[in-house]
């Protein structure tokens, strides 16, 4: 695994912002960390890049105990986080050229690539860019060494569309191989890069698996049924947000099955005439998880 953390957790004086989280990354994965403001999902990545310290549990990047993070490891590692602190007087070209000699494994071909399709000004200084044309400078920056884990912290907070297109654009073109860590709100955009996801919800990991898992076992379900629809009591436990309007029951079934659903439904509901099951997009996936963690947590 590229990362890996067991029973990991962080207080901030009475407050538990990590409640002891197992979180694993396979390698070449894109694994995106989601959950409401203050999940703890900047707090994990702070923990990853040493950045903080747990106050319990472990944490491992890329085989090494991130308490013992070095230059080896970082060479390897690319991160590009929100307000990110960048030397302000040069311009964005400088500071690419100060960073090369760090990293042997530097590509200035891929440099170029991605310079031209991110549309970097690189004679522009750094404190005259955008919001958004800092995080593509960041990016640039991070990519051009070919890391095998790029670690993403809310990279597309406040990116105009264009902008975050042309971010995730340079992102998807040097996936391949590469190992994705990324936190973000902004969920339909990352959605055609995600394989496996992670759901925060108050410092603990309510769900984790790969995304073709979840959105096979999570459907938007209507059931037409030969009089006016009601609630089955009690209700299954695998069904979420159950509306009855007319003659028709709507929910989010957690568990789908083609057969075993079906024999669920009818198991459950009389003079069933029809049964529509729809796959849910990202978004939706995620809204669902979050009521039924609110609602477990009332």
């Amino acid at each position: 695994m590229t990362i890996e953390t067991r029973r990991l957790r962080k207080r901030f004086g009475s407050n538990d912002a990590l409640k002891g989280i197992d979180l694993t990354v396979p390698e070449g994965s894109a694994y995106a960390l989601i959950g409401t403001n203050g999940a703890g999902k900047t707090t994990t990545i702070r923990i990853l890049m040493n950045m903080l310290a747990a106050t319990g549990g472990s944490a491992a990047v890329l085989g090494v105990d991130s308490r013992r993070l070095g230059p080896d490891e970082f060479a390897r590692i690319g991160y590009v986080a929100d307000h990110q602190d960048l030397p302000g007087d040069l311009t964005a070209g400088r500071y690419i050229e100060y960073l090369r000699p760090f990293y042997s494994s530097w590509d200035r071909q891929l440099e170029t690539s991605l310079i031209r399709t991110l549309a970097l000004p690189v004679d522009s200084r750094i404190r005259t860019l955008s919001h958004g044309t800092r995080m593509k400078l960041s990016l640039v920056c991070a990519l051009s060494y070919h890391p095998r884990l790029l670690v993403l912290d809310e990279p597309l907070g406040g990116l105009d569309p264009l902008v975050r297109d042309e971010f995730l654009e340079g992102l998807i073109q040097q996936a391949g191989d590469l190992t994705i860590l990324i936190s973000s709100h902004e969920l339909a955009e990352i959605e055609g890069l995600v394989t496996h996801v992670g759901f925060l919800d108050a410092g603990r990991l309510l769900v984790q698996e790969s995304m073709s898992n979840l959105s096979a076992r999570l459907r938007e379900v209507r059931v037409t049924l030969d009089r006016e629809a009601a609630p089955p009591s009690p209700l299954p436990v695998d069904w979420l947000q159950v509306q009855a309007i007319g003659n028709v029951l709507s929910f989010i079934d957690t568990r789908f099955s083609e057969t075993e659903s079906h024999q669920r439904i009818a198991a459950s509901l009389a003079g069933v005439r029809g049964i529509d099951a729809r796959p849910m997009p990202f978004r939706t996936i995620f809204t669902a998880l979050a009521h039924a963690a609110r609602s477990e947590g009332a």
